[in-house]
């Protein structure tokens, strides 16, 4: 009886010990917050490292459905829908899986968020979107595998997936527009501020939109701020007025911009507004 709790004990004592030590994890754990426009999106999953594999065509085998990572799968969520290639996604958490080959990826978002890696039983219509992504290879190795945001608008971004010397992309589209013309006329509607009227001003002059309409905004911005105006402000007026073809009136304005950016000692708002004067001057 003596040998025997002396074993459990000893057990015992083992299993303590390896609880207490901390390692790092082979393929660690990483989390992406992104704001696109009005939409927050938020990426999770682990990143295995090459170290030393071949890892297209073999570790994650051609033609076989792959986590993207390792552990759990890749989730991401969507505060907002969104558009995914030719389909309409709901906002929500997704998981994300691809059937690479050499020239191309499927890549396939999955209602079911909270599996550990594949799902056990694979269901085509939690399939939300699928669509196929071209590889572009890359002039060196990636060593671990990385997932990235890359060329960001305020109305899309490309969820960019590396490993070895591939690089793949997905874009993703938000809808950013529709929510803001949807709080400007809202806003407009009811009782805005100088503040409101600057910033659709901004918003129509960086989208393209109604220039004349922009500078009724910006105009009535600028005249509620009175003396508190800011040379950024100014900066704003500037190009609009610039913009609906008024170089005169947009070089007036840059000058008092300019004048102001030099008080406050702001050396980047005193090149920006000396450039422009100088191309508009010559036009």
């Amino acid at each position: 009886m003596k040998k025997l709790l002396l074993i459990v004990l000893l057990l015992t004592f083992s299993i303590n010990v390896s609880g207490q030590i901390k390692s790092p994890q082979p393929s660690p754990f990483a989390k992406i917050e992104q704001k696109v426009g009005l939409t927050d999106i938020t990426l999770e999953y682990s990143r295995p490292s090459m170290r030393g594999r071949t890892i297209f065509g073999d570790l994650v085998p051609y033609g076989k459905t792959w986590r993207l990572g390792a552990n759990a799968n890749t989730k991401i969520t969507f505060s907002t829908d969104v558009t995914i290639g030719d389909y309409n996604v709901k906002a929500g958490s997704y998981a994300i899986y691809a059937i690479p080959s050499e020239t191309s990826w499927n890549v396939m978002f999955y209602s079911d968020a909270n599996n550990s890696g594949l799902p056990k039983n694979w269901d085509d219509s939690k399939v939300v979107a699928m669509l196929t992504a071209e590889i572009y290879p890359m002039p060196m190795n990636v060593e671990t595998f990385t997932m990235t945001f890359d060329d960001l608008t305020s109305s899309s971004a490309v969820l960019g997936m590396l490993w070895e010397a591939v690089y793949v992309g997905v874009k993703i589209e938000v809808p950013t527009d529709n929510m803001v013309l949807t709080n400007i006329n809202d806003v407009m509607n009811g009782t805005p501020t100088a503040n409101d009227y600057y910033a659709a001003a901004v918003y129509y002059l960086q989208e393209g939109k109604d220039i004349k309409q922009a500078k009724t905004w910006i105009d009535k911005a600028i005249s509620m701020a009175g003396d508190k105006v800011q040379f950024w402000q100014l900066r704003q007026q500037s190009l609009i007025y610039a913009k609906s073809g008024d170089k005169k009136g947009a070089i007036a304005i840059a000058k008092k911009s300019l004048a102001a950016a030099e008080v406050a000692g702001n050396a980047d708002y005193v090149k920006m507004n000396t450039d422009s004067i100088k191309e508009w001057e010559t036009k």
